[in-house]
């Protein structure tokens, strides 16, 4: 492995504390020093190299690094859909209202129409009852002159008290009503 393959720092270090020892030692004691740092120096470089080569260890980091991101996105997409049907929701609430108000408005201009309508065909009955009336008076008032004096008074007697007329003309029915019938009885058509 080279030294750029190494991560470079490490394995230069190793190579400066080799170049150390090369050039000898003042002593034992700094050449006990110089093994200890260059064992140090070799110890983070094994780690370096170690966490490199952990393939599976890095994976799995980036795995709970991507869960963690996906878990945030989840929530800020939750978020965002929450907010687009809650201002969904308003727009058919307002658009509902708008609807309800024209429909009611509709129904009102209806209604007055209607009503208008009733107004003009009561007005215009009311208007044929009178002339129906006043014409029937005329005509009744040209038949009571037309008559004769005594059938006149008769007639004026009559609607002053029409109890007595009633019953009158009920037994005169009664008498054509049993005459009819007798006649039928004995084939007389």
């Amino acid at each position: 492995m080279t030294d750029k393959a190494a991560g470079g720092t490490g394995g230069e270090a190793a190579k400066a504390a080799a170049a150390k020892a090369a050039g000898g030692a003042k002593g034992p004691e700094e050449l006990r020093r110089q093994i200890e740092q260059t064992r140090g120096e070799l110890g983070d470089t094994v780690a370096e190299l170690a966490g490199k080569a952990d393939v599976k260890g890095r994976a799995q980091a980036r795995a709970a690094d991507l869960k963690d991101k996906a878990g945030a996105m989840t929530v800020q997409l939750r978020s965002s859909a929450v907010q687009a049907g809650h201002a969904l929701q308003d727009r058919a609430t307002r658009a509902g209202h708008v609807v309800q108000d024209r429909a009611s408005q509709a129904g009102h201009v209806v209604q007055d129409r209607a009503s208008q309508a009733g107004h003009a065909v009561q007005d215009r009955a009311t208007h044929a009852g009178h002339t129906v009336h006043d014409k029937a008076t005329h005509a009744g008032h040209t038949v009571e002159h037309g008559l004769p004096s005594p059938v006149r008074t008769a007639v004026q007697a009559g609607r002053r008290h029409p109890r007595p007329v009633l019953i009158v003309g009920a037994a005169v029915g009664a008498v054509v009503a049993t005459e009819v019938l007798r006649r039928r009885r004995h084939g007389h058509h």
